[in-house]
Formats: structure tokens, sequence, C-alpha cells
């Protein structure tokens, strides 16, 4: 009685909103203003308008997850050899970015790279060329990088010091040199966590459009500020939630293929 008692304020909240929402979602994505069963909204995607925009977002995405893992791992590497706690000064130092607001830190770049940002002032200082980066996809990854690295690295991390000191020693008096171990053992053993760390990239590199909005400008638009464009400012539920169930779906199906290749990387691991 008493762990339903304790339960029952997750319920309620997982209830208000996240089942409710979804719920909501699928209903407009799936019926029109007459309330009538329909799979128009859903395939608004293939409007040329909006297939551009969600195959630039899953360009982007793939792009700034790569950046991510070759930026990340090696961080992790290094972390992981210094013996460094999870808790410690340095690692604090790391995440600290992820305790400021998303929102402010996103403009913080945007008022780095602008024409007249600072970055440029201090090139113009220097007298060296200025950067034409502000609305470009190259700031939209710079940002998603930025914003989205630290959940690359800390599920590698966490891995990497879970791995028995044990093993690495016996993969080296078995003849083994720095890069077969890595290659034998560290790597296959890590993949968990790659695969942890592919999805929390991917995902909401995916989905976002707060990037895209302040770093891109109007001149980009992802799949992302599609929805956010039909609902706030069209004020078509039923196109952005056709359009959302479709993202939904592949999203979906990408947790679905990281389970399987996390498994098998599990396996391969041991």
């Amino acid at each position: 009685m008493n762990k339903r008692i304790l339960q029952a304020p997750y319920i309620l909240w997982s209830v208000a909103f996240i089942i409710i929402p979804l719920c909501m979602v699928f209903f407009y994505g799936l019926t029109d203003k007459t309330g009538a069963i329909t799979f128009k909204n859903i395939m608004t995607i293939t409007n040329p308008d909006h297939a551009k925009a969600f195959f630039l977002s899953v360009e982007l995405s793939v792009i700034s997850t790569i950046i991510c893992f070759l930026l990340a791992y090696p961080l992790a590497l290094v972390l992981t050899n210094l013996h460094i706690n999870q808790h410690s000064f340095i690692v604090l130092i790391f995440i600290l970015p992820m305790w400021m607001n998303f929102l402010l830190r996103t403009m913080a770049w945007q008022t780095l790279l602008e024409k007249n940002g600072v970055i440029n002032g201090m090139l113009r200082f220097l007298h060296l060329p200025t950067l034409e980066i502000i609305n470009t996809p190259a700031a939209i990854i710079l940002g998603m990088v930025y914003n989205f690295l630290p959940f690359m690295v800390l599920p590698i991390y966490t891995v990497l010091t879970k791995i028995d000191e044990n093993v690495i020693n016996a993969a080296r008096d078995l003849g083994a040199n720095s890069f077969q171990t890595f290659l034998k053992v560290k790597l296959p053993l890590s993949v968990p966590g790659i695969i942890s760390g592919i999805t929390m990239v991917f995902v909401p590199a995916l989905t976002t459009f707060v990037i895209s909005t302040l770093l891109g400008g109007s001149k980009i638009l992802l799949i992302g500020n599609v929805i956010e464009q039909e609902f706030t400012q069209t004020g078509n539920w039923h196109f952005g939630s056709g359009l959302s169930i479709v993202l939904m779906v592949f999203i979906i199906a990408n947790m679905v293929i990281s389970e399987l290749t996390d498994q098998e990387g599990e396996g391969f691991g041991l």
C-alpha cells in the first residue's frame, strides 16, 4: 500500500505530461478538422519543403553525432587513464555547462559567431579574415556539438571506468600492444556506452529547433522548425502532429536499431 502511495505522484505526472500529450498528438495527426480519420497529415512529409527540412535535419544530426563521437571518445579515454573519479573537480568543470540554461548557451554562441560578434571582433583586431559562419549549417552543427557533447562523453566515460583493469593487464600479458589492446578489448567493451551516447546525441539533435532558429536564422529550416511553425504560427495542429508522428516513428526505429546493436556489442565485448 505504501509503495502505491509513493508511486501515485509519478503515475499522475506520467499520465498528465506524457500519455495525454502523446494521445493528443496521435489524435490530431490521424484526423482532419472534422474529426474523420485521415493519413493526409502524415503524408505532408512528402511535401518538397518538408522533405528537404527532414533530410537536412537527418544529415546535420548524423554529422554532429559523428563529430561528438570523435571528440568524446579520446576525451573519455584521457579521463579514464588519469583515474579521475566521476565526482572529481575536473569532471565537474566539464559538465558544468550542462547546468546552464540551454537557450542561454545557444544565444552565447550567437553572440560569438555573428558578423559583429566577439570572434570577428578579435579577428579584426588581429587584422585577420573574419568568419561568415552565422546562419549557415556549420553554425548549427557547432551549436549541436557544443550542447550535446557531454551526452556523448559521460556514457562512454562511465563504461570505460567499469572495465576491469585485470582484463587490460591480461591482454598485455598475452602480448598485445597498446593499439591491439584498445581495438580488441577496450573498444568492444565500450560499445554499450557508444550506443547510448549516439542515441542521446542523435535524438535531440534531430528534433531541435532552438539551435537552428538562433544559429541558422530564418534561412535554414529543420524539421523541428517546421513542426514548431505549424503549431505556433499557422495554428495547424493536424499537420504539426502528423509531422511529429513521422519524426517519432523515425526516432523509435533508430532506438530499436541502437538497442539491437547494443545487445550485439555486449555479446561481442564479453
